[in-house]
C-alpha cells in the first residue's frame, strides 16, 4: 500500500484508500484501488480509483491515467466474466455538470445486460455489503492472470 499519497479529509474514497470507510475490493496495486460501488447499476458495478487524489481527469497526470485504464480494462475482462454480462459500460465523469459526485478521479465498470436501461447514479439504491462482498469474491477469481 502507498503511504505517502496526498488525501483530502472529506473525500469518502480517500478515506476508502486509508481503509476508513467500509469496502468490498476487488484489485489494489501501489497506484489504483478497484471496489464494488455501493449503489450499484447492476451487480458486479465496480469502481477504480487512484490512491492518490486527484479531483478529475484534467489534474490527473498521464502516467497515472494509463495506470488506471490498464487496470479498468483488466477488470472489465473479469465483470464481464464474473457477471456474464452482454455488455460492459466504462463510464468517467469530469465536473458537476457531466454527473460528477463525488470528486476524486474514478472510473465506473458496469456490467449491462441486453434491454438493461441505464439510470442515473443519484436514482440508485444501497447494496448491502454481504452481496458486495460475494460478488468482489467472484470478481477477484475472474481478474486475469498476468
Amino acid at each position: 500500500m502507498l503511504v505517502d499519497f496526498i488525501t483530502d479529509n472529506s473525500c469518502i474514497f480517500c478515506r476508502i484508500v486509508r481503509k476508513q470507510a467500509p469496502v468490498s475490493v476487488v484489485y489494489e496495486n501501489e497506484q489504483v484501488l478497484a471496489f464494488m460501488d455501493i449503489r450499484p447499476v447492476s451487480q458486479g458495478h465496480t469502481l477504480i480509483i487512484p490512491k492518490e487524489h486527484y479531483e478529475d481527469i484534467f489534474d490527473t497526470p498521464d502516467e497515472l491515467l494509463a495506470v488506471i485504464h490498464k487496470v479498468t480494462k483488466k477488470i472489465a475482462v473479469a465483470v464481464k466474466a464474473a457477471t456474464k454480462a452482454d455488455g460492459i459500460s466504462i463510464i468517467q465523469q469530469n465536473g458537476a455538470a457531466a454527473g460528477q459526485e463525488i470528486f476524486h478521479l474514478h472510473v465506473h465498470v458496469i456490467p449491462r445486460f441486453e434491454g438493461q436501461k441505464m439510470p442515473r447514479f443519484v436514482d440508485l439504491g444501497v447494496a448491502d455489503r454481504e452481496t458486495l462482498d460475494e460478488t468482489a469474491a467472484k470478481i477477484k477469481q475472474s481478474l486475469p492472470r498476468v
